[in-house]
């Protein structure tokens, strides 16, 4: 099986340490979601990544923030997303 090193926040330096830094503003939250982690050691993949996200969920639009995240739930749902 596969495996990839997520970096623990604690261990976050440089660019890594800057986007979760942008992660735990932006989302409110107090923690950075694994998914980032995973994307961590290959931090351009990272901030791509998370730029994106913060381009959907975040940017102007005609949906509010809640109805985005419903969205995004439901959708991996029905996707089977175990994660």
């Amino acid at each position: 099986m596969a495996s990839t090193k997520m970096i623990p926040e604690d261990e976050a330096t440089d660019k890594v340490k800057e986007i979760y830094d942008d992660i735990r503003q932006t989302l409110g939250i107090d923690f950075v979601p694994n998914m980032y982690k995973a994307m961590a050691p290959k931090p351009g993949y990272l901030e791509a990544n998370w730029n994106k996200v913060k381009a959907v969920m975040k940017g102007p639009g005609k949906l509010d923030q809640l109805t985005r995240e419903i969205i995004a739930v439901s959708v991996s749902a029905v996707m089977g997303c175990e994660y």
